[in-house]
């Protein structure tokens, strides 16, 4: 693959994140920081699964309402019985 191709995919790549997916990815991520935390000290794999995706799908998910509705949705899970 040409250098010049490559640097293109990956600006690209990086432009399609906004501000707002990167604040939602921050803040579900502290969110899942605590999860983890809590987890780890109560034994719940559970709480520490859903912790580690709290704080991955940031990474994946570029669009701003996509990013807010699936840290709400795993958010909702923490407190699911």
């Amino acid at each position: 693959m040409d250098p010049q191709q490559l640097l293109r995919q990956s600006s690209s790549l990086l432009s399609s994140f906004t501000l707002g997916s990167i604040m939602c990815g921050i803040f579900f991520s502290i969110i899942g920081f605590a999860a983890f935390r809590y987890g780890k000290k109560i034994s719940s794999g559970r709480h520490m699964l859903l912790g580690i995706a709290l704080m991955a799908y940031g990474y994946f998910v570029p669009n701003t309402w996509a990013s807010f509705f699936v840290g709400a949705g795993l958010t909702t899970l923490l407190f699911w019985p």
